[in-house]
């Protein structure tokens, strides 16, 4: 069995519970520990984690970070977490779960600062490393133990330790040999923690795991599939493939897969960013149109900002409505050339809008870009439409002064009140 301390990365003896080399007692053991080399990094309540570094007057209080009675919770900290609440949960509920904690809006400039940051420290490490959110990341390690001089595990073990020391937060880590198991495994141990899945025991570890536990099956596959009498992987485990086939088509084949720790996906470092969007939940139900419209020009202008700062844009805008009822309405329109700005995500959303502002109560609006393309790609003259440059120039102008004067230096007319 290997083993050694997080803390000072030296190696231990098995069953050792203090390290003798620092006192630290934060230990990992594992017979395939230094096999393993796909990991999955997840910062500890990253937004909550952010606003405690910089405010240590918030360190023992229950911090949630959402905002206004129709809103969700964004994250929450393990000390609200305690008392219950989760993230998506409506602020109403969580208030009522934690009525003391703390309650901060979002601040995502300072996430995405702290978020980029932690990415510089990964790729230090390896090129292939995957992000799939602000917090949390893939990283395939294989083949860096000669360039670093240490294992992958050592290397994530140190990671982690470079974030809480040079960041301010803590991260926890899911060590495999596949992005499905190490994903499981970073979550075994929150927060600062460190987990282990190899390949001898993964099938047994996955056994009696409810169908849920697997990567996407949702809540409809798995309501269908309990339906059915199944509950449990082992269920799947011991099933016939072509039985599987025959009742789920090619999703039985794939449960059936993944349920004996099956996962060929690679670690894709340009899986990076599926979309960029901007939502909000209102104070009241809206249904006139200029205040919907009002809405998604500001809703636009921060999309737009995000694809800028990240050097993106994209060739599909989504509008996204939910109704007083909680009906989700999405629309989609493919553009012919990929776009990231404002002015035209906002004109494209806003015909769809058009036809959806019917009379219907709304309590949530947000747009979207989708299939994403690097920022040169974006936005060409448009012999169709010769005022489009017109505007184009007019945005990445005001753009500029905001860059030196602050993002509220400047507004458009249909922005305000």
């Amino acid at each position: 069995m290997s083993a050694f301390c997080r803390d000072c990365l030296a190696d231990v003896p098995d069953g050792t519970r203090r390290c003798s080399s620092c006192g630290g007692r934060h230990l990992v053991a594992h017979p395939e520990l230094h096999d393993l080399s796909i990991a999955h990094l997840d910062c500890d309540a990253f937004y909550a984690a952010i606003e405690k570094r910089d405010d240590p007057s918030l360190a023992d209080k229950p911090l949630i970070i959402g905002g206004g009675v129709r809103g969700v919770v964004s994250t929450a900290c393990y000390i609200a977490r305690i008392k219950g609440v989760k993230s998506a949960m409506p602020m109403f509920q969580a208030r009522r779960l934690c009525p003391d904690a703390v309650v901060l809006k979002p601040d995502m400039a300072k996430y995405a600062a702290a978020a980029r940051e932690v990415r510089q420290l990964m790729r230090e490490l390896t090129p292939l490393v995957e992000p799939l959110s602000l917090d949390e990341a893939y990283l395939d390690l294989s083949g860096t133990g000669r360039l670093h001089g240490l294992s992958p595990a050592k290397i994530m073990a140190r990671l982690a330790r470079r974030i809480e020391r040079e960041i301010g937060i803590t991260a926890s880590i899911g060590l495999s040999f596949n992005k499905f198991l190490a994903k499981l495994a970073s979550d075994l141990d929150k927060p600062r923690g460190f987990a282990v899945i190899g390949r001898a025991e993964a099938k047994t570890f996955l056994r009696d795991k409810p169908v849920g536990f697997m990567r996407g099956a949702g809540k409809a596959l798995v309501a269908k599939l309990s339906k059915d009498g199944i509950t449990r992987i082992a269920q799947i485990q011991d099933a016939d493939p072509k039985d599987l086939a025959r009742r789920y088509g090619s999703t039985g084949l794939w449960l059936y897969r993944l349920s004996h720790a099956e996962d060929s996906r690679r670690v894709d470092p340009s899986g990076e960013m599926k979309s960029i969007s901007s939502e909000t939940t209102f104070f009241e139900d809206i249904t006139a149109f200029p205040e919907l419209e009002r809405i998604l020009w500001r809703q636009a202008e921060r999309v737009s900002a995000r694809a800028k700062r990240s050097e993106l844009g994209g060739r599909t805008i989504v509008l996204k409505l939910k109704t007083a009822n909680f009906q989700i309405r999405t629309r989609s329109v493919s553009l012919d050339a990929p776009t990231q700005l404002a002015d035209r995500i906002f004109r494209v959303a806003r015909e769809a809008l058009v036809r959806e502002a019917d009379g219907t109560a709304y309590r949530l609006l947000g747009v979207g870009i989708t299939n994403l393309c690097a920022a040169q790609e974006c936005d060409p003259a448009d012999l169709v439409d010769k005022t489009s440059g017109k505007r184009a120039a007019a945005e990445h102008a005001v753009d500029r002064l905001r860059e030196k004067f602050g993002a509220e230096a400047l507004g458009k007319g249909r922005g305000r009140r």
